[in-house]
Formats: structure tokens, C-alpha cells, sequence
């Protein structure tokens, strides 16, 4: 019986400490409103950034348009432009599309406006917040341009807030 009991209680253990999702199940629309699988990145990383183009912050687009340009081939860089964060992001699809590529020569992957908190959480960000999802980390999106890195096999190796910068070493030492 005692056998049983901590055999279950093992069981028990790794099945509570096992990612219950995976990254690559999940899906997003880009900014034109096309279906994307994350599972068409199976073996690259993965940084998703919150965006807006009306933040303190916006100037980093700069840096992630850099940071693309330099890894573009081996680290997918998937931009989400939201606007729960003092309404920095008022824009349509169209307008936010013309306003990185204008100001910021963007050519990384952008998705449709998402919420990445609240009640309405796109499921993205609700895997990138939640341990249980994640099997790593539990976090918060507090503002915007905040930065989750996933590696080649889908796990959660990093979250850096609004000011860590793109091309700061934290980052690019995990994109090596």
C-alpha cells in the first residue's frame, strides 16, 4: 500500500508539472487577417512582442526590425499590436500596417490587434502568461512592447519587460 501511495503520489507530481498545451497548437491572424499555425515554426524560436504605436516604447520597432534583419532566417519575430495599455494603440490593421512599414521599414510578421490580458486574452497570451499552460513561468503583460522568447521545441526560455530592448544582450545571448 505505502508502494502504491508514492507511486501515485509521484504520478501525480509530474503530471502537475507537465506542459498540459503546446506552443505549436495554437494559431493568430496576421495583420491582413490570414490564418498563421504557430506549427509552421516548429524548430525556429519565437519572439512575440505586444505592440503599439502610440507608446514610449514605439521607437523599438527599430530594434525589432534589427534584430530581424540579423536572425531572420533562425528566430520568427511576430509582432501584436494591442490597445489595452492607455489606448496607445487606436489604429485599424491597415493603418498600424502602414505606420511600422513607413516609420520603421517593418517586415517582421505582424498579427491582427489581440488583447493580451483580461477576460479576453488571445490563447497566445494566455499560454506565454500561464505556468500551467507553459509548464514554465506564470507572468503579467504590463505594458507594452514587452518580449516573449520561445525556443526551437516550443518551451518558454524568456520574458523581458518594456525596457529590455530588442537588440539588448539578454536577448540576443538567448538568440545565439
Amino acid at each position: 500500500m505505502k508502494l502504491f501511495l508514492s507511486t501515485a503520489l509521484l504520478l501525480v507530481t509530474l503530471m502537475s508539472n507537465a506542459q498540459t498545451d503546446t506552443i505549436y497548437t495554437l494559431s493568430f491572424n496576421d495583420i491582413e487577417g490570414n490564418e498563421t499555425s504557430l506549427s509552421k515554426f516548429k524548430g525556429k524560436k519565437i519572439l512575440f512582442v505586444n505592440v503599439a504605436s502610440e507608446c514610449g516604447f514605439t521607437g523599438q520597432y527599430k530594434e525589432l526590425q534589427e534584430l530581424h534583419a540579423q536572425f531572420g532566417e533562425e528566430v520568427v519575430l511576430i509582432g501584436f499590436p494591442c490597445d489595452q495599455f492607455g489606448g496607445q494603440e487606436p489604429g485599424t490593421e491597415t493603418e498600424i500596417k502602414s505606420f511600422c512599414e513607413k516609420n520603421y521599414g517593418v517586415t517582421f510578421l505582424m498579427a491582427s490587434k489581440v488583447n493580451v490580458k483580461g477576460d479576453d486574452q488571445h490563447p497566445i497570451y494566455k499560454w506565454l502568461t500561464s505556468k500551467e499552460k507553459n509548464g514554465a513561468d506564470s507572468s503579467k503583460v504590463n505594458w507594452n512592447f514587452e518580449k516573449y522568447l520561445i525556443d526551437e521545441n516550443g518551451q518558454l526560455i524568456g520574458h523581458f519587460n518594456s525596457q529590455v530592448k530588442p537588440m539588448s544582450e539578454k536577448i540576443t545571448a538567448l538568440l545565439n
